[in-house]
């Protein structure tokens, strides 16, 4: 009889044990934040140590760090296959229209990879790297923090297509931006909370040129941009050439991580028009848009929520894929 009770207090226990008892084996299948504790339990302090060395350099990395992940996020799911250099049977993500010449920071988590390979070699995957980078990102940009569930593997394939098909552009319509967050389980509040990430960072002039020269396929002007603003980004946008010219997503504080970009689409200066069409195409973005540029703490909360959504996206887990030792290449 004792022996039976002492079986059955052991199963009792196994069954309450959080999962990261087990060693930083992703026994269930699903994502938590302790996954690293026992594993490599300074993966986040060398994270957050190096892409704090990276935005003090450079305050433009951290919104190149979060928008690396969410397009990595938006192919196959949170699994690093926006990393993968071309080479071996792999045509990599880097070429497709969204990141051709803009997608950035790759070096960053190069540097993040190699000094987790140094500290618990082949522990922490290159896709937790990426979404623990977009969270240290944030929160030094002077936005919010969150727990970030880890546990994720890393893919050993990309897609070029899915690449191309599946990140929002910025002269898509409402409609089609919202149905390829839905695609990935995301709804129209993760749309507009995670579109605020635009409050800081760049755009190239080819990004929204359109808007300036009547381009939008009716002849019409773009009235939903301001006339003064579109005047001012004229004179480094021209008709043709300068594409690659930068302007900030919100003018008015480009590298504070706030809610200024949702108060710019009130006044109708959002650079993209797929920020500008948050205001103007829905209501229920629209009643977004305004509730979040009042109540910065209000956006700071979903942005939070969204992004811990976001990074749950299709990972792979348990024996799926594998824990890359260089980001850019699969073992």
């Amino acid at each position: 009889m004792a022996r039976y009770v002492s079986l059955v207090f052991v199963f009792m226990s196994l069954l309450v044990m959080p999962p990261f008892c087990f060693g930083g084996k992703n026994i269930g299948g699903y994502l938590y934040p302790q996954f690293y504790d026992y594993s490599c339990p300074k993966a986040q302090e060398i994270v957050n140590s190096i892409v704090a060395k990276a935005v003090a350099k450079e305050p433009r990395m951290a919104a190149s760090l979060i928008r690396l992940h969410f397009h990595d996020c938006f192919v196959k799911g949170c699994d690093g296959s926006i990393l993968l250099d071309g080479g071996s049977g792999i045509t990599s993500e880097k070429n497709s229209n969204p990141n051709r010449n803009s997608a950035r920071g790759f070096e960053v988590i190069d540097a993040i990879k190699s000094a987790l390979e140094k500290e618990c070699p082949q522990k922490v995957s290159c896709a937790d790297a990426l979404a623990l980078a977009a969270r240290d990102s944030t929160v030094l940009a002077g936005g919010p923090s969150w727990e970030v569930p880890l546990g994720r593997r890393d893919s050993k394939s990309a897609s070029l297509s899915g690449s191309n098909n599946n990140i929002p552009a910025p002269n898509n319509t409402f409609q089609t931006i919202l149905t390829k967050f839905k695609l990935q389980g995301l709804n129209v509040v993760d749309l507009v909370a995670l579109s605020g990430s635009h409050t800081i960072g760049n755009a190239r002039c080819t990004s929204f040129r359109q808007r300036l020269y009547n381009q939008s396929g009716n002849g019409q002007p773009d009235y939903s941009l301001h006339a003064s603003y579109a005047a001012q980004l004229r004179t480094r946008c021209p008709r043709s050439g300068g594409d690659q010219n930068l302007f900030f997503l919100d003018f008015q504080t480009p590298t504070k991580f706030d809610n200024s970009y949702f108060k710019n689409l009130l006044a109708s200066k959002g650079l993209l028009s797929s920020d500008q069409v948050l205001l103007t195409k829905n209501e229920a973005s629209m009643e977004l848009v305004k509730q979040y540029a009042e109540n910065n703490e209000l956006f700071f909360q979903q942005f939070a929520k969204s992004m811990v959504k976001m990074g749950n996206i299709s990972p792979l887990t348990g024996s799926k894929g594998e824990i890359r030792k260089n980001c850019r290449k699969m073992n």
